[in-house]
């Protein structure tokens, strides 16, 4: 029934939730309805538009299972959330961070940038998937002020174990900074069970969402600590009284949202949540992991193809990558996207990532395709 909310074109076959998904019909009407409202009525029903703001933040603390939606705030993408942490918090001369050589650039460039502070970046070698968290924190040392890494990293698609990872964390009082944007979505997720202090994901891949529009969550316990470079009418305790002259800075996760929320991106992205919600996160991810799985299967029956993403079912996700043995990668990528079959070109090879409603059919039609190349 949930086909209905994804009234593709029938020439393509839409396998790229890992870049960019495509909006779900609710959250096309919602555009819709809000701009009419806009064209018509103006701001007249804005304290409704901020109901449907507090609304999200409830819907994103469910989806991370935050103790709080206090611990939300609604950033304008990844990369920002993880400056707000890089330079919210005091480094000395000397620290480090530790990440993997698999990260987006996102979730690197940022804390190479500190090294004009003396901070240094130790990238873990996690090629080996049976040995990916062991390999990450072999390189902590006693100078190791936080551990980066994405939840799901975005060319391999190879899923990490946050739980290890944020146990040895809290054991060694070393910070724990997910970048969830792979993951959050797609499988489900629980950041007290995980314990990171830091979590952020843009909303336009497995949520369904519109680009400008992320979630950062913030431990209560983190939040005072990290320094606000960013100054507001928005992220003052007290925002619409607009003649005070004297202010405190917010204390939930506003305080990291200076300026006007982005009202149009809110109600795109909460009318997708509500299509995971009723869905469940459970039968979502149940689903993600069957068409990565029957992807894997599928296509290693040919003797051309190779699949470079992990295959041990506790290591991929929704992300499923291979090359051609036979083909070079660009001219075997083209040759799909000629054929309707949005994806992507990443980690040395081809990258499928369907979600949890695409039809069967369609994949074993792009499997064809990639065979009979």
């Amino acid at each position: 029934m949930f086909n209905q909310e994804f009234p593709l074109n029938d020439d393509i076959i839409y396998l790229n939730h890992a870049a960019i998904s495509p909006w779900p019909r609710r959250a096309a009407e919602a555009v819709q309805r809000f701009a009419i409202e806009n064209m018509t009525q103006g701001s007249k029903n804005y304290p409704e538009w901020e109901q449907k703001e507090n609304q999200l933040r409830e819907q994103l603390r469910d989806l991370l299972n935050a103790p709080a939606a206090t611990d939300i705030a609604l950033l304008k993408n990844t990369s920002e959330a993880l400056s707000v942490v890089a330079y919210g918090l005091t480094w000395q001369h000397g620290d480090n961070v530790v990440i993997t050589n698999q990260e987006f650039p996102s979730n690197r460039i940022v804390w190479e940038s500190l090294h004009n502070q003396g901070v240094t970046v130790r990238q873990a070698d996690i090629s080996h998937p049976i040995d990916s968290e062991a390999s990450l924190l072999a390189l902590v040392d006693e100078r190791t002020r936080l551990i980066a890494v994405s939840a799901v990293q975005y060319a391999s698609g190879l899923r990490m174990d946050l739980a290890q990872i944020g146990q040895f964390c809290r054991q060694n009082e070393i910070l724990f900074c997910v970048d969830a944007i792979q993951s959050l979505g797609a499988l489900q997720f629980d950041v007290q069970a995980i314990e990171a202090d830091f979590v952020m994901a843009d909303g336009h891949k497995w949520m369904f969402g519109p680009e400008g529009l992320a979630v950062f969550y913030c431990s209560a316990k983190q939040r005072e600590q990290l320094q606000i470079k960013q100054y507001g009418w928005h992220n003052v305790e007290d925002p619409h009284n607009f003649d005070a002259k004297t202010w405190t800075v917010a204390t939930s996760g506003r305080r990291f949202e200076c300026g006007s929320p982005n009202m149009l991106g809110i109600q795109a992205l909460s009318a997708s949540l509500s299509l995971l919600a009723e869905v469940g996160m459970p039968t979502v991810e149940q689903q993600v992991l069957a068409n990565s799985r029957y992807l894997i299967e599928a296509l290693t029956q040919s003797p051309d193809i190779e699949i470079l993403s992990p295959q041990q079912s506790h290591r991929y996700a929704g992300i499923t990558t291979f090359r051609h043995r036979r083909i070079e990668t660009t001219a075997l990528f083209h040759q799909l996207q000629k054929r309707g079959i949005v994806c992507a070109q990443r980690g040395g090879g081809v990258r499928f990532s369907p979600h949890f409603y695409t039809p069967r059919e369609r994949l074993e039609r792009a499997v064809e395709y990639v065979i009979e190349a």
